[in-house]
């Protein structure tokens, strides 16, 4: 009995020593600097002066009246429901064609896939140079088709600097969400279409009563993971227009960035990073309650 009793310890024990390694790394570099940021915002600090200047909430406070900070909470929101309405529909569309088996659908898998394995500065100034407005490929091509009304310079103006972005976004990610999709895809049972087919439902039938029921699991961790990682994104949007023009395009992250490192506002910007950490996990905790809890009730 002792030695049975001995024998759990000792396996309990390991676990925890195999788990210790991974908690340490996550308690260090996650739970850490939140808290270490939550304890900034209560300062006034420039983030290189050995004096900070206790405040209290008083920066949190200024931030409730900032136009700014809440204008990147709009931009934010509007992210998600374009990188939702973007990417979902064009990878499920190329998931459900390089699972077809036609010839030459193995090299059209790579060639799809290239752009989310291709740097993100590498593509933000690929995409400048595309979006330029004199010599840019989408302005002369415009040019070129006779739409010269449309021409514009898409990252330089206000009405669509944030669209363009999201484009670019959309090229890079919609090959992550399409592999995703493919898997999902081959998890089908073949069975199921050929006794649909018997019975007549073929096509977009087979795809609005097999398919789509199937990959509901799926779309659902899809959008789970296109809702939190725009709520959290800033590299392309910096690389290609900074937040620009007058913040047209400016997100939570690029806000708490310029504020901290740019004007020396330590204290402020942490507590733009704390703000924007409540509202993703409101967000975030909101949606899993509606996809997940909800759904095993």
């Amino acid at each position: 009995m002792r030695s049975a009793v001995a024998r759990r310890r000792s396996a309990q024990w390991m676990a925890y020593a195999f788990l210790l390694p991974a908690l340490a790394v996550y308690l260090t570099f996650v739970v850490g600097p939140i808290l270490v940021s939550m304890y900034y915002s209560l300062f006034d600090w420039s983030g290189v002066s050995p004096r900070a200047t206790y405040v209290g909430l008083q920066n949190f406070a200024r931030l409730m009246g900032d136009r700014v900070f809440w204008q990147a909470v709009g931009n934010n929101l509007e992210l998600m429901l374009l990188s939702i309405l973007t990417q979902m529909p064009f990878a499920l569309a190329l998931a459900l064609l390089i699972t077809k088996g036609l010839r030459g659908m193995r090299f059209f898998r790579t060639a799809y896939f290239v752009p989310h394995m291709v740097p993100t500065v590498a593509i933000g100034i690929l995409w400048i140079y595309i979006y330029d407005p004199s010599m840019g490929l989408l302005n002369n091509l415009l040019g070129e088709l006779g739409l010269w009304r449309w021409q514009r310079g898409w990252l330089g103006e206000e009405a669509t600097a944030l669209y363009a972005v999201v484009g670019t976004m959309a090229w890079q990610f919609i090959p992550f969400y399409m592999i995703l999709f493919q898997a999902a895809l081959v998890g089908i049972p073949q069975e199921l279409y050929e006794a649909a087919s018997i019975d007549g439902a073929t096509g977009t039938k087979a795809f609005r009563y097999i398919t789509l029921p199937l990959l509901k699991g799926t779309i659902r961790t899809a959008v789970v993971l296109s809702l939190v990682g725009s709520l959290k994104y800033f590299d392309l949007i910096y690389i290609m227009t900074m937040g620009g023009p007058n913040h047209a395009s400016e997100l939570m992250a690029t806000y708490m960035f310029k504020t901290a490192f740019n004007q020396f506002r330590m204290g402020y910007g942490s507590a733009v990073a704390v703000m924007s950490f409540l509202i993703a996990f409101v967000v975030s905790s909101t949606l899993l309650y509606f996809t997940q809890f909800r759904r095993e009730d």
